[in-house]
């Protein structure tokens, strides 16, 4: 909560890669544990043993009562997840990002965290045409990236939708992800902060600091997306979520 500089009501979109959907159960626990109320959910997919780690699981596809069970769960336990339906690959398919808007105008909720791309699991992404689904009422942007990515390969081992990739950074496949070229996925205009709504602060999440071998190149990377005045970053969190360790650097 520190490190973002959450606020008193916050809709926060959570884009990119490296540990998106462990950041927004991690908040979200921290968030309830301090008093607020809060609604977890998606505007892709998650695995549904994932949405469980919330108190609650609603799906608003099957129940028209959905609302009203949310505000009683909010007022009980704190935090509930919603989701649309559970689908085949044991995933927890999203809402719509008009319903997102919605769920964030009750004035209950304290706090809306959306999970607004996917990555599958590797350290880096940029988003494709489609992406990222952000809704308008959005507050804050948090793109995440995983530190592994600093200085690795171009490949499909490290990076998910690597044409997309080699668009935002002039990079061929093979070539060295080096911090100038990974400052191109947050700053570019195709990259994370895509579609971020005029206002909304934004903030990039350099995760799992504990597997970097050289960090005065994750400093080099905070240094010059900091320097940017067109997107205007906020600060970036050099950090761990696995570790529970975050250093900001505004």
């Amino acid at each position: 909560m520190d490190a973002l500089g959450i606020g008193s009501r916050e809709h926060i979109a959570i884009v990119g890669a490296g540990g998106k959907t462990t950041l927004m159960l991690t908040l979200g626990d921290e968030l309830r544990r301090s008093g607020r109320r809060v609604i977890a959910s998606t505007t892709t997919k998650v695995w549904h043993r994932q949405a469980l780690q919330c108190e609650k699981v609603l799906l608003v596809g099957d129940d028209a009562e959905w609302k009203k069970i949310a505000r009683e769960e909010l007022s009980r336990e704190g935090s509930v997840f919603v989701g649309r339906s559970i689908l085949d690959t044991g995933k927890v398919d999203g809402i719509p990002s008009s319903l997102a808007d919605e769920v964030y105008g009750d004035p209950q909720v304290h706090h809306l965290l959306i999970e607004a791309d996917g990555a599958a699991g590797h350290p880096l992404k940029a988003p494709a045409e489609h992406e990222p689904v952000i809704p308008r009422s959005v507050t804050m942007v948090v793109a995440m990236m995983g530190l592994e990515a600093v200085n690795a390969r171009l490949d499909e081992a490290t990076a998910f939708r690597v044409e997309q990739v080699r668009t935002v950074t002039g990079l061929d496949t093979g070539d060295l992800l080096t911090p100038s070229a990974l400052s191109k996925v947050f700053l570019h205009p195709a990259g994370l902060f895509r579609g971020a709504p005029e206002g909304s602060r934004k903030v990039a999440f350099l995760n799992k600091g504990d597997l970097i071998k050289e960090e005065t190149k994750a400093a080099e990377l905070a240094d010059l997306l900091l320097s940017d005045r067109v997107k205007n970053i906020e600060r970036v969190i050099l950090g761990s979520l696995k570790m529970g360790v975050y250093q900001v650097i505004t």
